[in-house]
């Protein structure tokens, strides 16, 4: 089967969406069809319309619905669709309407949707590699924020944080990923400056973002809004500890009694936390169990499976 595949990232961008994007056409051509990753639809005949973003490839997903009516159409939904464009923004709406299927990338997606979006709507959880287990620093307690500089990470509430710790606290921050904006590098290079506890890399490649979160005692993420972070299931096939904003997209990741949040845009609660972290002994290995028993759900077969079945519900 001819599978085209939308998404808004273009080549060589590492947004999420583009990883998914090429993730899922690997998964796709490993169960036998032929994949075609697009920005943009080209209009060439297909089978099937796999699309990321309800806004953003609306008008892929409006133009393929008109030439071939009848075709199955899957649309995924991002954490910018979820908790923000589908409320207000119609052609996210539309997109949605004219969808066969969704997907949302956590479970607590499902309950952002009316319910007749939700009966046509599966949770498919985004799979990570499991890298090997680095020894962590000797010379702090080292928590990585893997995440772009965006508005929508809230990026900087973990250096934020670090002023509030405990006098004598150990922590180091160190943040991996690029700038949206020259606005946010500036405001990133003014962080390191005020704070020497904190340290932003910028963008690195892939593998070593992994080593550095596999040496890692702990990752933050800190967003305001997530449609399922891909760095959250690379912590839990990683079994790194996770602290997390106590919004709706890390609780569907996370679990609802997981016991590692703060409260969102707070960083002296962040900083409670974090100080509970590095200084409960019973805490931190807590954390780590709960993540660890959360690693099925972040497996590449796993995501394979799921992606499989919503592939076959619509033929």
């Amino acid at each position: 089967m001819k599978i085209a595949l939308i998404t808004p990232a273009k080549p060589g961008s590492r947004h999420g969406n583009r990883g998914t994007a090429l993730r899922w056409a690997a998964m796709l051509r490993e169960l036998g069809h032929v994949v075609s990753v697009q920005v943009d639809w080209d209009g060439r005949p297909t089978d099937l319309m796999l699309a990321l973003h309800a806004r953003r490839s609306a008008a892929s997903i409006r133009n393929y619905a008109v030439c071939y009516p009848d075709q199955p159409l899957i649309l995924a939904l991002t954490g910018t669709d979820l908790y923000r464009d589908i409320r207000t923004d119609e052609e996210a709406q539309a997109s949605m309407q004219l969808a066969t299927r969704m997907i949302v990338l956590q479970d607590m997606g499902l309950a952002e949707l009316a319910p007749a979006l939700r009966r046509k709507t599966r949770v498919v959880y985004q799979s990570a590699p499991v890298v090997k287990r680095q020894p962590p620093l000797k010379s702090c307690f080292e928590i990585v924020v893997s995440g772009h500089l965006r508005e929508e990470k809230d990026p900087f509430r973990a250096a934020a944080a670090l002023k509030f710790l405990p006098t004598g606290s150990r922590i180091r921050v160190t943040h991996i990923g690029g700038a949206m904006s020259d606005a946010m590098a500036r405001e990133a290079k003014d962080w390191m400056k005020r704070e020497k506890r904190y340290r932003w890399l910028g963008e690195v490649p892939h593998g070593k973002a992994l080593r550095l979160l596999a040496r890692a005692r702990l990752m933050v993420i800190s967003s305001r809004m997530e449609g399922g972070a891909n760095v959250v299931s690379e912590a839990l096939a990683n079994s790194v500890p996770v602290v997390a904003s106590n919004v709706s997209g890390n609780i569907g990741m996370l679990g609802k009694n997981y016991p590692g949040y703060y409260e969102l845009e707070n960083e002296r609660d962040l900083a409670r936390v974090l100080a509970r972290v590095e200084g409960d002994p019973i805490y931190l290995p807590t954390l780590k169990r709960l993540c660890h028993m959360r690693k099925p759900l972040v497996r590449y077969e796993a995501e394979r499976r799921a992606l499989r079945r919503v592939v076959a519900e619509v033929l």
